[in-house]
């Protein structure tokens, strides 16, 4: 059987002259191993139905509608080429079929052979020039190359006969006419639109823009005027005049004009954060180190925009945001973010920046209450469990705390953040150890480590329990040497390292990494330093062990084990 791949590009097999019997024979198989083709491909069976239209192809060469139903499969089969090929065949079997026009002129229009897509969209108008889709497909081709600016200004004005004069056309064809470089015609378009609507104010505004735009101030500014005393609420104008005055570099006029259009009723909100944000990078371009008294311009701004809000929330919040940027106090921040919730008590990062605030303060009795109000507001939001849960654990409240992360977990899905959900299951491994509930942490560490492989803390702190109940050692040496791989310098993992390999009775390497702890030990922690002082111990050096033992005595003087060791000096073993 031959390739559909050579059928399509060269074609070889042609029927030979036959009787009409014979024919009448070929058409019924043709017929036959089509709509099977068809039957099968509705079905999903796609193998079969490319099977069954190679064999169609092989029956007529001349079927344009195998052609055009293989080329897809072939798009299936990643033979861009040969699908190519096969919708072009159809085409030139069926030139008058628009729609294997229209989907070959898409297909040359995503392989960018811009040529052939005009090509063959012409061919489609030639048929059908009604068809406002393919004419803007061919605006949109025309318009990419100089040469053929005039063919899309054409095309436009044929949707223009089919549509009518619209602000859309209008505009397409002032793009073109200023890619073309022809001012004059540009704006001749916005004026007919203009004269054609003339109680439309926002044509009217168009054509002054253009105006405007092009050095004819005094007749855009008239136009603009005459908006005015008809609306003076415009806000098209009014936008219009801020812009013009900001390029003349009238700073007083701009400023004046930006409140009234923060103001406007006529405007929305997502215009107003636009303005903001432009005034606020503007502001940022001149002097990044602005202090709190060049803020007050752009606090004006806000306290219009918030005054005008259609949704609350949105333009305070920017506002809190402009102010830590500004670093003006806290407790001014503070106010506009609680201010935010007043209006907004479902805006969750409002919300979280004031748990940020409260959690730097340490004020985690705040933090607490924040997310205990952010849950009722934002229950999907898994953060504010984290932050609670993690308050609680800090406030000894071990019991509350393990509930706020149970209540957490079942909101965890799968466009959760993998580090947030880690710490989740660390902080809960934590909690069920100091409980005693010793498999309940290691099933929350290993759940830690699913979300998050390479959660440092909670593969030493893993490590670290396994080693004191002399279990899975192995397995948690493993876990703490890539904790020290990670941090070499990390006083704490290095003595977990050293500790696991003195449970293990690897008394030499273990002292090896202990020395490193003690070298890095900045926070002079008693149970290092007694670490050290037990791996001395059964390294045969009882005086060094005595010494570091007296050391650790002093940090942790209530320590009874240490004082025994000290006393018959050696080392024992923690029960």
């Amino acid at each position: 059987m031959q390739t559909i791949k050579s059928i399509l590009l060269s074609l070889p097999f042609m029927l030979q002259s036959v009787g009409a019997s014979t024919l009448d024979n070929v058409e019924h198989r043709y017929d036959y191993y089509f709509l099977e083709a068809i039957l099968q491909k509705e079905n999903g069976n796609y193998d079969a139905a490319f099977e069954l239209l190679e064999r169609c192809v092989e029956i007529n060469p001349d079927a344009a509608e195998a052609y055009y139903y293989l080329a897809p499969m072939l798009f299936m089969l990643k033979d861009k080429p040969a699908a190519l090929a096969a919708y072009e065949k159809a085409v030139e079997l069926r030139p008058d079929n628009l729609e294997y026009l229209d989907v070959l002129a898409r297909m040359y229009t995503a392989n960018g052979q811009y040529d052939s897509a005009i090509s063959t969209l012409e061919n489609y108008v030639t048929i059908n020039s009604s068809d406002l889709e393919i004419l803007e497909m061919l605006v949109g081709l025309y318009a990419q190359n100089p040469a053929t600016y005039n063919k899309a200004i054409k095309t436009l004005d044929r949707i223009e006969e089919l549509e009518g004069k619209s602000e859309r056309i209008s505009s397409s064809k002032r793009e073109v006419y200023e890619f073309m470089g022809d001012k004059e015609s540009a704006i001749e378009e916005m004026k007919e639109l203009s004269d054609q609507y003339p109680n439309d104010l926002n044509y009217r505004c168009l054509y002054a823009d253009i105006l405007q735009m092009n050095g004819r101030e005094e007749k855009a500014l008239e136009i603009y005027d005459s908006i005015l005393k008809e609306d003076a609420d415009n806000s098209k104008v009014l936008m219009s005049l801020r812009g013009y005055n900001k390029k003349i570099e009238n700073k007083v006029a701009a400023d004046s004009l930006t409140m009234l259009v923060l103001s406007s009723k006529n405007i929305s909100d997502e215009d107003r954060l636009s303005i903001l944000r432009e005034e606020i990078g503007g502001e940022l371009s001149v002097d990044s180190t602005a202090g709190y008294k060049d803020s007050e311009r752009m606090l004006k701004f806000f306290s219009k925009a918030i005054e005008a809000e259609q949704v609350p929330g949105a333009m305070g919040y920017l506002c809190a945001t402009y102010m830590k940027l500004r670093e003006l106090p806290k407790d001014t921040i503070r106010s506009m973010l609680e201010a935010v919730l007043s209006k907004a008590p479902d805006n969750a990062a409002a919300r979280l920046d004031l748990v940020a605030m409260a959690w730097d303060e340490g004020n985690m009795e705040k933090v607490v209450e924040l997310c205990a109000a952010a849950r009722q507001y934002n229950p999907e939001e898994m953060v504010f469990y984290y932050y609670q849960g993690i308050a609680l654990y800090r406030l000894e409240k071990d019991d509350l705390a393990l509930e706020a992360f149970r209540n957490g977990i079942s909101v965890i899905n799968s466009e959760s953040n993998p580090s947030i959900v880690s710490d989740f299951y660390a902080v809960m491994g934590d909690i069920y150890h100091q409980k005693g509930l010793y498999e309940e942490a290691y099933e929350a560490y290993d759940s830690c480590l699913v979300w998050k492989e390479d959660n440092y803390m909670c593969l030493n702190n893993y490590a670290y329990f396994l080693s004191e109940k002399g279990e899975r050692l192995v397995e948690a040496e493993k876990m703490s040497y890539r904790t020290i791989r990670a941090e070499p310098k990390n006083s704490t993992y290095l003595d977990t390292y050293a500790w696991i390999l003195f449970m293990q009775e690897r008394y030499t390497e273990a002292k090896i990494y202990i020395d490193r702890a003690l070298q890095n030990n900045t926070d002079s922690s008693a149970v290092i330093i007694e670490h050290a002082g037990d791996i001395e111990a059964m390294n045969g050096d009882i005086p060094r062990a005595i010494n570091l033992w007296e050391e650790s005595l002093q940090r942790d003087p209530e320590n009874m084990l240490i004082r025994r060791k000290i006393k018959q000096k050696k080392y024992i073993k923690n029960e």
